[in-house]
């Protein structure tokens, strides 16, 4: 069973910084993982912050480009979100999904991926 496993969340006041950390075990080929950060308030819905394929490919939701990065570290089983310049509007309870993909295959929607960590809140005061 694959399980994953997030930490690094907190509370930083506005502009702060967090760096969060995300573990995959069990039985699947990491290096082929499309993983992601997904973040999800109350009342607001699931929304995507960032994904990044096996090949190192990322992409970002619109209002965290330039200040998060999102990164792999394949020997270690271990993706990361740096995320700088926070704001209060990235309060939220942050996950780590994951999913195979077929190489050159584009990740998929947020309700598609098979494999969920338990979460890691962070939370920016103003």
């Amino acid at each position: 069973q694959v399980r994953l496993v997030e930490s690094g969340g907190g509370s930083v006041q506005a502009g702060g910084s967090l760096r969060l950390s995300c573990v995959a075990s069990g039985p699947i080929a990491y290096s082929a993982l499309c993983m992601a950060w997904f973040r999800q308030t109350p009342g607001k819905g699931r929304g995507g912050a960032a994904t990044i394929r096996g090949d190192g490919t990322t992409s970002y939701e619109d209002s965290v480009k330039g200040r998060f990065t999102i990164s792999r570290d394949n020997a270690h089983n271990t993706l990361y979100l740096e995320m700088t310049g926070l704001k209060p509007e990235d309060t939220a309870m942050y996950y780590c999904a994951a999913d195979s993909i077929p190489a050159g295959r584009a990740c998929p929607a947020a309700d598609e991926f098979a494999y969920w960590g338990q979460g890691t809140q962070v939370t920016v005061s103003s």
